[in-house]
C-alpha cells in the first residue's frame, strides 16, 4: 500500500471513530457506499456473529444468503484475525 493509500485509510478510520449515534452512520455510510456495498458488509458481520456462535456453514449460507466463497474468507478472519473478535465478543 502507498503512503498516499495509508493516510486516505487512516482518514477513513479517523472519520469513524466522529460517528457518534446510528443516524450519523446512516448518514455516512448511505453518501459512502452504494446498497450492495453496505448489504455486503452487513452480511459478512451477521455471517461471523454465526460463526462465533457456533453454527454450521449451512445455517449461516441459509439465513444470510453470503455465498460460500465469502463465508469462507470470513471465517478465515474469525479464526485468525483480530477485528471479529474483538468487536464482536467484548461486553457491551
Amino acid at each position: 500500500m502507498t503512503d498516499k493509500m495509508k493516510a486516505n485509510v487512516s482518514e477513513l478510520y479517523q472519520t469513524l471513530l466522529n460517528l457518534e449515534t446510528e443516524e450519523d452512520c446512516e448518514l455516512f455510510f448511505a453518501d459512502l457506499c452504494t446498497y450492495t456495498e453496505l448489504h455486503a458488509m452487513a452480511q459478512r458481520l451477521a455471517a461471523a456473529k454465526l460463526l462465533i456462535a457456533g453454527e454450521t456453514y449451512e445455517k449461516i449460507i441459509g439465513e444470510t444468503e453470503i455465498s460460500s466463497a465469502t463465508l469462507s474468507r470470513v471465517s478465515r478472519c474469525v479464526k485468525f484475525g483480530e477485528g471479529y473478535k474483538r468487536m464482536l465478543t467484548k461486553e457491551k
